[in-house]
């Protein structure tokens, strides 16, 4: 038996708002770009941005092509390491927003997370590798940087490597949820599982987060939800009505997604943190990429729509530059 201190009625009540299991096109679409990610892809082509400088423009492209949200993070401008350093990520706001170009800026918390343990016979301590922070630093980038969207990812989960795991504990995710929330930042929940999504409503339901929410359903991402359109639906079907919600797939997978998630109703999300490639043997720029999920929405009859849509339907504020 467990102590979890859980009032199970409240939990059951989250449930109340869930859609059924139906296909409803979305005629108005926005997309995002995830830009560069944190995956050891700075090596594997060289259009992946490194400095804020690179980042920012490659964003700006990928905004020209047809994204409504750049969604961000930083690299160590020489090794192309994934980093957390706040002047990187003051940097690579200040050129994003003092540009020509209007995009909604979305960045990540997801860094300060990383576990790594030891050997499967002694799993501690962890490996030098490493990267767990406290809360309030995890979240000082979106504290100086001020973005009208951050990422919240909801839940803790192994991913690919051996003995890597992304740590986001309930009670980080509650003290991360109210320093977003008195920011005065829209969360975008990343929900790989759709236990993450059950967690993202007890946030609403408990107060730490204002409703509605945005979510980014992450297929593919192994070992979450896999990518096929039975699970996208049961993730989907875990999303209250009155939220917003997008969704991808990894590489080859990306395009596909693109339709399958306009299809289902929700908006989409392509770039270079989740696809390396335009077609087999092509690498890719951001705005290519973008440039094709933009002619896959159209074709499929809808429309993409811009920045100010997204802060209207978001209750975005831009901001402007410092």
């Amino acid at each position: 038996m467990y102590a979890t201190g859980f009032d199970s009625d409240s939990l059951r009540r989250t449930s109340d708002n869930l859609p059924t299991m139906s296909l409803s096109i979305n005629k108005e679409v926005f997309i995002t770009c995830a830009v560069t990610g944190a995956g050891e892809t700075q090596e594997r082509s060289p259009h992946v941005p490194r400095s804020p400088r690179a980042i920012a423009d490659s964003a700006i492209e990928a905004a020209e092509a047809g994204a409504a949200i750049v969604h961000c993070h930083v690299r160590d401008p020489v090794s192309g390491e994934p980093s957390r350093n706040p002047e990187l990520y003051r940097e690579l706001t200040e050129l994003i927003r003092e540009s020509s170009v209007d995009v909604v800026l979305n960045l990540t918390t997801g860094m300060g997370g990383d576990l790594i343990l030891g050997s499967v016979e002694q799993p501690l301590p962890p490996g030098s590798r490493s990267d767990m922070a406290g809360a309030t630093e995890r979240m000082e980038p979106i504290a100086q940087c001020r973005p009208e969207i951050c990422t919240l990812d909801c839940g803790t989960m192994n991913f690919a490597e051996a003995d890597y795991v992304m740590t986001n504990t309930p009670g980080m995710l509650r003290a991360m949820g109210h320093m977003i929330a008195q920011l005065g930042v829209q969360a975008e929940i990343e929900a790989f599982d759709t236990g993450h999504l059950w967690l993202a409503r007890q946030l609403v339901d408990e107060g730490i987060l204002p409703a509605p929410v945005m979510v980014q359903l992450c297929m593919g991402v192994p070992w979450g939800a896999p990518d096929d359109l039975n699970t996208l639906m049961a993730m989907v079907n875990n999303v209250p009505n009155d939220w917003c919600w997008s969704a991808f797939s990894l590489g080859a997978a990306q395009f596909p997604f693109v339709a399958a998630a306009v299809l289902a109703g929700g908006n989409v999300r392509v770039g270079l943190e989740d696809n390396l490639y335009l077609e087999r043997g092509v690498l890719a720029t951001n705005g290519q990429l973008v440039e094709r999920a933009v002619k896959i929405v159209e074709l499929m009859g809808a429309k993409v729509v811009g920045p100010e849509q997204v802060r209207q339907r978001l209750s975005l504020t831009k901001r402007s530059p410092n």
